[in-house]
């Protein structure tokens, strides 16, 4: 029996997800475990293995669309072996249900051969669909009998499963739940009486047949022609899933941004000194994002500036608070932006910093990210000073409290000491979530990281 290959639902928001590319062709042989496919699920590439061994008997989704989740994207089956139209049915085949009760042929389902228990001491073997479907009917998989290989558990074994619930296929329960038909009243024709479509659409179809016959098709409206010079093109999954989370953090957060000067003199020197022996210790180079990055994490560890490193939870009800430091570390992309994590900053030197950052970051240029490299922050670093900024307002990476915006440093003039000298000043731009941090609060830590930039030795103790 042709296994499928759905769509993954791999976070709670993710509602659809865009092909990138296809490991394998059709007609090919894959292995379980085999990388299939990649996906971009929101702002991730993820890799998709195959949970079957066999021949990538079909493609029905192509590089480059973006799928819905849960939805057929392929089948995996032994070489030779036909895709049944039970197996490879989806919602779309309904669009006309009239035609669809005419002619589509009858399909029986495949006989359940001798199953095989589940062990319940180790992890239940199930299909991606299995799973689905276990979880919308509220089944327990561990109990299911699987009948695939090692005690897999398919879709079919979910449904036979049910036992005083009429046996349907998921779209004859999925027709009938749209047009509001109690699947107890329908006489199954498939095999050991399984509901199929055809069996819904017969009780649908005379219906729509004198719908179809008193209304008149109505007329396709033309396309709206473009005025000349104008293209309209779709928003990718990174785009959108940007545009949703910017819309959420700029409507949710009450926000208000501090600037202030920092004299990069010192830090600079700093940074002069330790080039060559983080080079020869890692073979990378340390960057003023990475100092910036390491003093930050410095300054919110102490206990007076807790509430910048906190997220707000329970629909703002409670106050997270975190005794570690995971710095978000913004990455701006040809096609979006993407924020990589460097988890525990707190409990590294600043060549585990260098080291930490600049991995997440190629991950990140390259489109190797992992979800797990792409959350958990609890503060939030964005650097646009290599292009010239002076401020700017940075908006909160969500569920963090405040955002660090990096500037340029300009060669200023600057009174020191009663005398006009010229230093290299750097602005620093905090934005922070009013609903968890006051003005005061804000002002202390810009303070307290100003100070340790313009005296950053401690960095090294």
């Amino acid at each position: 029996m042709a296994f499928e290959v759905i769509m993954p639902k791999l976070g709670v928001d993710m509602q659809e997800g865009e092909i990138i590319e296809w490991k394998k062709a059709e007609g090919d042989t894959v292995t379980e475990g085999e990388v299939l496919l990649e996906i971009m699920s929101d702002k991730t590439n993820m890799e998709l293995e195959a949970e079957e061994s066999g021949v990538l008997l079909k493609i029905t989704r192509q590089a480059g669309e973006v799928v819905p989740v849960t939805e057929i994207i392929a089948y995996i089956g032994e070489a030779g072996e036909s895709i049944s139209t039970s197996a490879s049915e989806t919602v779309t085949e309904v669009a006309d249900p009239v035609e669809a009760a005419v002619v589509a042929p009858k399909v029986e389902a495949p006989a359940v051969v001798a199953a095989t228990p589940q062990n319940h001491g180790g992890k239940v073997r199930a299909t991606p669909a299995a799973r689905k479907l276990a979880a919308e009917q509220g089944v327990d998989l561990g109990l299911v009998p699987g009948t695939g290989a090692n005690g897999r558990v398919h879709k079919e074994d979910v449904e036979n499963f049910k036992g005083a619930q009429p046996k349907a296929t998921p779209l004859a329960a999925k027709i009938a739940a749209d047009k509001g038909i109690d699947l107890a009243t329908v006489v199954g024709t498939g095999a050991r009486g399984k509901i199929t479509k055809e069996d819904v659409l017969a009780l649908v179809a005379p219906a729509v047949v004198a719908e179809a016959v008193q209304a008149p098709k109505a007329e396709e409206k033309p396309a709206k022609e473009l005025p000349e010079g104008v293209e309209i093109i779709k928003m990718s999954a990174m785009r959108k899933a940007i545009s949703k989370g910017m819309t959420h953090s700029y409507l949710t957060a009450p926000t208000f941004t501090l600037n202030y000067d920092i004299d990069m003199t010192n830090l600079m020197a700093l940074r002069k000194q330790v080039l060559e022996p983080i080079m020869n210790k890692t073979g990378l180079k340390v960057t003023f994002t990475d100092l910036i990055g390491l003093a930050v994490t410095r300054t919110l560890m102490k206990e007076e500036h807790r509430y910048l490193n906190a997220s707000l939870i329970n629909d703002a009800q409670e106050i997270e608070l975190h005794k570690f430091v995971n710095i978000g570390i913004a990455v701006g992309l040809d096609e979006g932006l993407v924020v990589p994590v460097v988890h525990g900053a707190d409990k590294m030197s600043l060549s585990d910093f260098v080291v930490a950052s600049k991995d997440v970051i190629k991950k990140a240029q390259t489109g190797k990210l992992k979800a797990a490299e792409m959350s958990g922050s609890t503060f939030s670093i964005t650097n646009l000073g290599m292009f010239g900024t002076k401020t700017f307002n940075p908006i909160i990476n969500q569920p963090n409290s405040a955002i660090l915006g990096v500037a340029s440093t300009v060669q200023t003039p600057v009174v020191i000491d009663g005398e006009i000298k010229i230093r290299p000043i750097m602005a620093l731009c905090l934005t922070i979530d009013h609903r968890i941090v006051d003005g005061m609060n804000g002002a202390k830590f810009m303070v307290d990281l100003k100070n340790l930039l313009e005296n950053p030795l401690e960095l090294l103790i």
